[in-house]
């Protein structure tokens, strides 16, 4: 079966074609960043304007990339949240239309699920497993009993770490997206010169904060002088000292939560998924696993739609291959018990 997925859960639009769950026929993922970057982040409205303006054209092009006509689609998959509501909203109406015209059915997806779903596409996985999403959107410890069956260890109470790094890239006077240009400018630093703290929930051990780093670090470049707006006290010389410092705290506590959650919930193995997966000195802390740590393949880290077609296809066949109903909506925060 080929299933054509749809992403648009926030500023990227992205359509794919994948075979069987497993096997990508054909993906294209249009950027928003020449959109967001002059705000630092991302815009709601910009984004959902683009969504609407390239959706289709970019279905019509990965349809020709496969060298496929919407005959040979045998299901279509859209993630119907968790994200902006109205970029989910031009997502899942897409679908629906294609789904009525192609007499086709379409199921509705999880995105948080799919971060996790696209590191086991192509390696074997083994259960129960740990699961960690680290995007700029969630940061989320899961029990992974099998596919589908999931129990939530913990999650962060604020921003997730992606997007504290966008933030404190913002302080920095780094672009857009955040996450790469800290990593790049952390290499030239000492993370020990500025040895920030992660935070701590009270009674929640296993729950992560990171408005109170992020802080940490404006105080910092201000010499401790709350006022947001002052400029930075801090010669440009110690910024990659500040870089590291916070890469370091940031990455620390959720490397460290992970592998003592390992060890707590007796898991076999450690599976990744979102955006901050790229991130190489995340990879080099989690060498000290004592499971096997899976990460998402080249170009499945960052929001896609290959993610989406390959769950979809998943969902599918276990719910009897019945197709979602047209009622289904967009939900901007989908809690744990509705993964399916």
């Amino acid at each position: 079966m080929k299933v054509l997925g749809i992403e648009s859960t926030c500023d990227e639009t992205a359509v794919a074609i994948v075979e069987d769950g497993k096997t990508i026929v054909a993906q294209t993922i249009a950027s928003q960043i020449d959109v967001h970057t002059r705000y630092g982040g991302v815009y709601p409205e910009l984004a959902c304007r683009r969504h609407f303006d390239i959706l289709f054209p970019l279905i019509e092009q990965t349809l020709k990339k496969a060298n496929l006509k919407k005959d040979d689609i045998g299901l279509i998959a859209v993630a119907h949240g968790p994200g902006l509501i109205g970029a989910l909203l031009m997502g899942l109406s897409a679908a629906k239309g294609l789904a009525y015209a192609w007499g086709c059915p379409f199921v509705g997806v999880n995105h948080v699920e799919a971060h996790l779903y696209a590191a086991m596409m192509d390696q074997e996985v083994e259960f129960p497993a740990l699961g960690v999403v680290v995007s700029g959107g969630h940061t989320l410890l899961v029990k992974i009993h099998e596919l589908g069956t999931y129990e939530q260890i913990g999650s962060t109470v604020d921003d997730a770490v992606g997007e504290a790094f966008d933030k404190v890239a913002v302080m920095l006077g780094l672009p857009y997206p955040g996450g790469p240009e800290i990593e790049k400018l952390a290499l030239m630093g000492d993370p020990k010169k500025y040895p920030f703290k992660h935070g701590v929930v009270k009674g929640r051990p296993w729950d992560f904060s990171f408005s109170g780093l992020k802080t940490n670090v404006l105080y910092t470049l201000k010499g401790q002088n709350c006022d947001r707006k002052a400029p930075s006290v801090l010669p440009d010389s110690e910024k990659p000292h500040i870089a590291a410092g916070f890469q370091e705290a940031a990455l620390g506590d959720v490397v460290k939560k992970t592998l003592a959650a390992v060890d707590a919930f007796d898991c076999k193995m450690i599976i990744l998924g979102g955006g901050v997966t790229q991130n190489n000195r995340l990879k080099e802390l989690l060498k000290k696993a004592r499971v096997p740590v899976i990460f998402p393949p080249k170009g499945l880290s960052l929001d896609n739609a290959a993610m989406i077609a390959g769950l979809g296809y998943q969902l599918f066949h276990r719910k009897g291959q019945k197709s979602d109903s047209f009622d289904l909506e967009p939900l901007p925060r989908i809690p744990l018990n509705l993964i399916h």
